[in-house]
């Protein structure tokens, strides 16, 4: 082979590492460090669907890191194909429709092929059976391993260099230190600045409450399309 097409091969290449890498956010935009939150497994249930497994409306309990999310005194059973996960917490208020948030080792232990999806997005995802004491729902859609996502103000975001829906790159700094690609950003006024990953991401990256996060590139493209809340 001579060095011509040596030479053209390398730069094309290149070329296609230098496109397909995120934009660097550190040198342009304020890193700021975000403090990194762990989602375990939960239901977010819709009005009818808490009737039918409680009997009646869903009790506060606690109030969560965002504002308007609580935790209920409520809790449910996931049956799956092949097997059960028990004492579920359920998360308020109620929604126009039922959502089960696992990681992909739940998946396995109910034996579901479960996507990640982001929260909302719930087209083409498997069901799952929910039991309390009181009632059982059968749902035809609705089980999702939740994408990992920041929650943040619209003036956060423009410190960053992100907008609402932008996916990102954020280094953690646990205790084994790693890069999480494709998180989502989501800005509102009344965001209180967090990011959330699963039990199985921050078991990865050796999670714990002091540790944070800074983003370190943006990706070229974005979830837009998606319907997120």
């Amino acid at each position: 082979m001579n060095e011509k097409i040596v030479e053209d091969i390398i730069n094309k290449v290149m070329n296609q590492l230098v496109n397909e890498a995120p934009t660097s956010l550190v040198d342009s935009k304020e890193s700021i460090a975000i403090p990194v939150e762990l989602s375990a497994r939960h239901v977010h249930l819709s009005e009818q669907d808490a009737i039918a497994l409680f009997g009646g409306p869903l009790t506060h309990v606690r109030e969560l890191s965002q504002p308007g999310q609580f935790l209920c005194k409520e809790r449910v059973r996931l049956i799956g194909p092949k097997g059960v996960i028990d004492n579920v917490a359920i998360l308020g208020p109620s929604r126009d429709f039922s959502q089960v948030e696992i990681s992909k080792t739940d998946a396995r232990i109910l034996g579901t092929e479960t996507p990640v999806k982001h929260s909302g997005d719930i087209d083409g995802t498997p069901g799952i059976i929910l039991a309390s004491h009181k009632g059982i729902v059968g749902l035809e859609k609705g089980l999702i391993v939740a994408g990992r996502h920041i929650h943040m103000t619209p003036g956060e975001a423009l410190k960053m260099g992100v907008s609402d829906k932008d996916l990102v790159s954020v280094h953690i700094d646990g205790d084994r230190p790693a890069i999480l690609e494709d998180v989502c950003v989501r800005t509102n006024e009344n965001f209180r600045l967090s990011m959330h990953i699963d039990l199985d991401e921050g078991n990865g990256a050796g999670w714990n409450k002091n540790v944070s996060g800074r983003i370190v590139g943006k990706h070229k493209e974005t979830s837009r399309g998606l319907h997120i809340h």
